[in-house]
């Protein structure tokens, strides 16, 4: 890693994390109480080493098999790493997601519950769980839509024992943010649930207005993927 790139990763990060405590103090909240996941799909390693080196220690992944290749290097160095799978999960990549994450951000069907809980009851390895809503109710997108919320989560705490933590979403892109963000903390209110990952780079700040806990941001965190 050039010492360009070390310096380059510590501006971004400072900058979001400024951006992240004056969209906190607006909203009359504590900087702590929001958390930046850095999401590096695809990002060149150098720039995560980057993000390491100046403090960053939560990051997100989409893919089990991009995160297989690189986190395990890094957790060597930086034992006090924490992951997040934040892309759609197949049932037959549990086993190694179990593995290598901490948290599942993309619970969104029966099936796979039942297969984490099998990993869960195999390894000992009790993972938390985000469960992914589908807002904008789009077909292309993972999560369950918000009709099938209530049941679903029903299913899996009492069905499965899974350790739901919060909720996740994605607006869709032509929408405004703000209603969606609304309505995932609402459902999260109802349902007695205090995680609520949502916001990336073009809306983090409208996330954290809305009460989000977690901000997974890549763009602005590493620049454009390489």
């Amino acid at each position: 890693m050039t010492r360009s790139e070390a310096g380059d990763a510590a501006a971004r990060l400072a900058a979001v994390r400024a951006r992240i405590a004056g969209a906190a103090a607006a909203a009359g909240r504590e900087t702590a109480s929001v958390q930046l996941v850095a999401v590096s799909k695809l990002q060149p390693e150098a720039r995560i080493a980057g993000a390491l080196e100046a403090g960053q220690r939560l990051f997100g992944e989409n893919r089990v098999q991009e995160a297989e290749g690189r986190w395990p290097a890094f957790r060597e160095r930086y034992p006090d790493i924490a992951l997040r799978l934040v892309g759609r999960l197949q049932t037959n990549k549990v086993r190694a997601a179990v593995q290598l994450f901490d948290t599942i951000e993309t619970l969104d069907r029966p099936r796979l519950a039942a297969a984490l809980v099998r990993e869960f009851e195999r390894t000992g390895r009790l993972l938390p769980c985000f469960v992914q809503v589908n807002t904008g109710e789009e077909p292309q997108k993972g999560g369950v839509t918000p009709a099938a919320l209530g049941s679903f989560l029903d299913k899996c705490r009492t069905e499965y024992g899974l350790d739901v933590a919060g909720l996740m979403c994605i607006p869709p892109a032509g929408d405004l943010p703000g209603p969606h963000f609304a309505f995932l903390r609402e459902a999260a209110r109802r349902h007695g649930l205090a995680g609520l990952s949502m916001g990336m780079s073009v809306d983090f700040e409208t996330a954290i207005r809305f009460g989000a806990t977690h901000v997974r941001i890549g763009t602005a965190v590493f620049g454009a993927r390489g």
